[in-house]
């Protein structure tokens, strides 16, 4: 039965999107079946996948609201060869409707059932911010996966964040937990972001990835080419790092298998 994570934090700017894409990709590259699924109504995901969000003719409005067949939803050529649900600006619309439907925060849960089995993973890429996009992408996950900078401020909205993980366990997916927290925009000469990271792994010991995603160029270059990074150069750091990151989750899910 494949996995389904999602890739969130309430704080914007913290590198979510870049995730997405780029574990995305990565896990793609493993020969692994992957859709993700751009639940951000800036649609930068799709962007980042070399597909034009103004000239989509479904995305995850269509599926959410007007409840079209996932299959006619889903996009199967993108540029980190995974498979997509597209994200635009559309999807501001059907937050606002969702206040309307019922069971809605069980609409994407439902529409992901039918093809959970045959994908390995299915990233979810939530909007910065705690709304019904959100609430649904949290109730059809099985996990979430946090990234964030190493930063005073990130720190503190880090625990609210959890604090909210908790309470959407309770109420909507009581098999909810965490995958794991990434460290972004890493920079080890900065002294801040070294204190931050012992923090880290002191408050949420092995929740924290190993892995760990430094400032690089190449990863801010990569959307604006509609490519993942490691399409767009291989040999980057940034590229190499969410490699790593695929392979840290693999390792993990193998592990937690043997446990059970």
């Amino acid at each position: 039965m494949g996995k389904i994570i999602a890739i969130a934090n309430q704080k914007g700017g913290v590198g979510k999107t870049t995730t997405a894409v780029n574990v995305a990709a990565s896990m793609a590259a493993t020969k692994r079946k992957v859709l993700l699924v751009d639940l951000d109504p800036q649609g930068n995901a799709t962007m980042g996948s070399g597909v034009d969000k103004y000239n989509v003719n479904n995305t995850c409005y269509e599926l959410l609201i007007e409840e079209k067949p996932i299959e006619e939803v889903i996009i199967k050529e993108t540029s980190g060869k995974y498979h997509l649900i597209a994200g635009n600006s559309d999807i501001t619309a059907a937050e606002i409707k969702l206040m309307e439907v019922f069971a809605r925060e069980l609409r994407l849960r439902n529409s992901l059932a039918s093809v959970k089995n045959y994908y390995d993973y299915i990233f979810i890429d939530c909007p910065p911010s705690l709304n019904q996009l959100t609430v649904n992408a949290m109730a059809a996950a099985d996990s979430v996966l946090v990234p964030m900078q190493c930063e005073y401020y990130a720190l503190e909205g880090l625990t609210a964040l959890m604090d909210t993980i908790k309470k959407l366990a309770s109420v909507v997916n009581p098999q909810l937990k965490i995958e794991g927290v990434l460290r972004t925009m890493y920079d080890p000469r900065n002294r801040l972001a070294n204190d931050v990271s012992e923090q880290l792994k002191r408050h949420f010991g092995e929740q924290v990835y190993r892995t760990v995603i430094p400032r690089n160029v190449r990863l801010a270059e990569a959307p604006s080419f509609g490519s993942p990074a490691m399409y767009y150069d291989k040999s980057s750091t940034g590229a190499k790092a969410y490699l790593a990151l695929a392979g840290e989750i693999l390792r993990r899910g193998k592990t937690n298998k043997t446990a059970q």
